[in-house]
């Protein structure tokens, strides 16, 4: 009987199946070859060419199952950690994912004979966090790369420096406060005298200006009326000058606090911090590896910001254009002396000159050279400027 035509039925038909997974009791790891059928798989095993690899395997057997338990656990791990990342997700569901590519490691070839045992080795050998629930395991990546490592305490560190700060102007503000009530404290302290009578024909009258009395006989009560009609004409004269100047200081003071209401308004604006930080003109550094080690680590020249979150560059060294997102570069700090541009924060799009480095703090001191506050020295970090092309 021929062989059936290339667009025949039948033929499409096996090209359908091949392209797809079988069961894995028929695949020979050895060979790396999938079988149909059972009876496919019997007259593989009987072929002379697994018979030549079965010789090889038997010298050494240890060493082959290694080799294939080791790929299949560094295949797994690596689509678990470039899939998922550190979230907590079940072991079936990247098993599925891992077994979609046809020419994977099969789990018969390695010294792991189910799922769950492989499981179970991770967390024992402290790749992963594994916990056992009704529904299953469920395993949670483990990431000890050294950069990832040294950017988490980068951020620890600069967030414990944060909260320092806003400890200490606290403090300071709670000092300022206990000092003030303390001084109103001692000079609003009343003194108290206790009021007395000699006699019961003596009436008691008081002043209503700046201080009261205890009057002597009746006689004198008149004249302490009149001088208290008085004392209370003259306060009230002085309320409305006082009244007619404040209203004249408000009248003043308008346009000065429009203007500080202005600025108060533009310094909240500046202040806030922009998810997006591409500029024109500055030095970036490429850190993605999806272009390959060609471009990685390279610098390169924003020529144009499309979208506020992407840009065209230009490589230095082999001149190539090349469209990126803000998440695939850095920016690149300068030696001291040289012009940067301030990419975020209250001085965004200001440019300056670079003083020095706090590697401590992961600051740097800057000059401000343009704006409205030339000659300003602050403090920026390192990832809110770029140096200048």
């Amino acid at each position: 009987m021929g062989k059936a035509d290339f667009l025949s039925p039948k033929a499409i038909g096996n090209r359908i199946k091949s392209k797809g997974l079988q069961k894995l009791r028929w695949y020979c790891q050895m060979c790396q070859k999938q079988c149909r059928d059972e009876n496919g798989f019997k007259c593989h095993c009987m072929s002379e060419s697994h018979q030549r690899q079965l010789l090889l395997a038997s010298e050494d057997p240890n060493k082959f199952m290694d080799h294939f338990s080791n790929e299949f656990k560094n295949e797994f791990l690596e689509l678990l950690r470039r899939r998922f990342g550190t979230k907590r997700v079940h072991n079936n569901i990247i098993y599925n994912e891992y077994i979609s590519d046809r020419e994977h490691i099969h789990m018969n070839s390695t010294k792991w004979e189910t799922l769950g045992e492989f499981t179970k080795w991770l967390g024992r050998e402290g790749f992963c966090k594994v916990d056992e629930t009704p529904k299953g395991w469920y395993v949670q990546y483990i990431d000890r790369d050294p950069e990832t490592i040294r950017r988490q305490e980068e951020q620890a560190r600069k967030k414990k420096q944060d909260l320092d700060d806003e400890e200490r102007s606290a403090k300071f503000i709670e000092e300022q406060v206990r000092r003030g009530r303390g001084d109103k404290e001692v000079e609003e302290t009343p003194v108290f005298t206790e009021l007395k009578r000699e006699s019961e024909e003596e009436k008691v009258a008081f002043n209503l200006g700046a201080s009261s009395s205890v009057a002597g006989p009746s006689k004198s009560s008149s004249a302490l009326g009149a001088s208290a009609l008085k004392a209370a004409a003259a306060s009230s004269t002085k309320r409305k000058d006082t009244s007619t100047d404040t209203r004249g200081e408000k009248k003043k003071k308008s346009a000065l606090e429009e203007i500080m209401e202005m600025e108060e308004k533009k310094k909240k604006k500046e202040s806030v911090r922009l998810d997006y930080w591409l500029q024109p003109n500055i030095v970036v550094k490429v850190v993605t590896k999806r272009l390959g080690e060609k471009y990685h680590k390279k610098k390169a020249v924003i020529m144009e910001v499309r979208d506020k979150y992407g840009a065209v560059v230009k490589m230095i060294d082999s001149g190539d254009k090349l469209k990126l997102d803000q998440n695939h570069v850095e920016t690149v700090i300068p030696a001291p002396g040289k012009q940067v541009l301030i990419l975020n924060g209250p001085h965004r799009e200001t440019e300056a000159l670079l003083e020095g480095i706090d590697e401590k703090n992961f600051s740097a001191t800057l000059t401000l050279t343009s704006g409205h506050q030339k000659g300003k020295t602050v403090s920026v970090a390192y990832e809110d400027f770029s140096k200048l092309a």
